[in-house]
């Protein structure tokens, strides 16, 4: 893609989200990820005045001397966008590919965060993390996540949800509000998840088209896995065949339904020809 064109393309994404997020999201979003309050910054010592309720009793009996807990307001948010590139992703029967709406999304939350004068930073993954861009604030910035969101390709074809959330809690030592966006057509990341939302808070938004539920039976036909890169004849034509798919496709959905549940994180599903809109104003608001 030439310059002039991926230009036009970053801007046409812009005028779009931009629009959703200041006259939508923002609000809803400000209301749903509030700021945090206060917490705690040092440990000093005691001075008259101070409250006794903040007196750390620990670090008094170590020293034999009184030292309260100091707290600040923490006011800013950082918003973590992690986004699956896989070969998957490419994948689209209507009118648009996941691909676009993944990127529309990720481009209305972080418009939506930077209303709030939040930090915005992105994951790159597919069965490892192809890019980090650490959380920063301003319109350049998104520009630039827009900009790598459309453009970059990925060295893997393959998912690893686990390894994303693995680089997350390795790199985000800040609580962070995290959306990851993905088919999640990935498992075994149960472990990962559970230690990633113990300190921040994640939604997984669940991006898919209506014809990746199920093959429709047209006899023998070629297929490409977009993950793998393999080729193989197919006969669709097969009950049993059919009966696989479908149990593959909906043991993943379930898996990552009830395994977000569990771990408290926030779960979102949208198809390729629906409303993302209407989807994450639902869940604000449920919050």
């Amino acid at each position: 893609m030439d310059t002039k064109e991926l230009l036009k393309k970053v801007r046409k994404i812009e005028i779009k989200t931009k629009r959703l997020s200041n006259h939508i999201f923002s609000g809803e979003y400000h209301s749903s990820f509030k700021g945090r309050g206060m917490t705690f910054s040092e440990v000093r010592q005691y001075q008259y005045g101070d409250d006794i309720r903040n007196i750390d009793w620990n670090v008094t009996a170590r020293y034999n001397e009184a030292h309260v807990k100091v707290f600040e307001e923490e006011r800013e948010l950082t918003m973590m966008l992690m986004v699956d590139i896989s070969g998957s992703e490419g994948f689209g029967s209507k009118s648009q590919f996941k691909k676009d709406i993944v990127t529309e999304i990720a481009a209305t939350m972080a418009f939506s965060a930077t209303q709030n004068n939040d930090k915005i930073g992105l994951i790159l993954f597919s069965d490892n993390v192809e890019l980090y861009i650490p959380p920063k604030k301003g319109r350049s910035h998104v520009l630039r996540i827009i900009r790598e969101l459309i453009e970059f390709e990925p060295k893997s074809h393959k998912t690893d949800v686990g390894a994303a959330l693995k680089f997350l809690s390795g790199t985000q030592k800040k609580k962070a509000i995290v959306f990851v966006i993905s088919d999640f057509m990935s498992e075994n990341y149960e472990q990962t998840l559970k230690i990633a939302s113990k300190k921040h808070d994640i939604t997984g938004v669940r991006v898919y088209d209506i014809r990746e539920e199920k093959i429709p039976n047209l006899g023998m036909v070629t297929m490409l896995d977009a993950e793998t890169g393999k080729i193989q004849l197919v006969d669709t034509g097969s009950k049993t065949v059919r009966m696989n798919y479908e149990k593959h496709y909906h043991d993943r959905v379930n898996y990552f339904k009830d395994i977000f549940s569990k771990s408290g994180a926030g779960v979102v599903n949208t198809r390729v020809d629906e409303n993302y809109v209407t989807k994450l104003l639902g869940y604000f608001k449920s919050r």
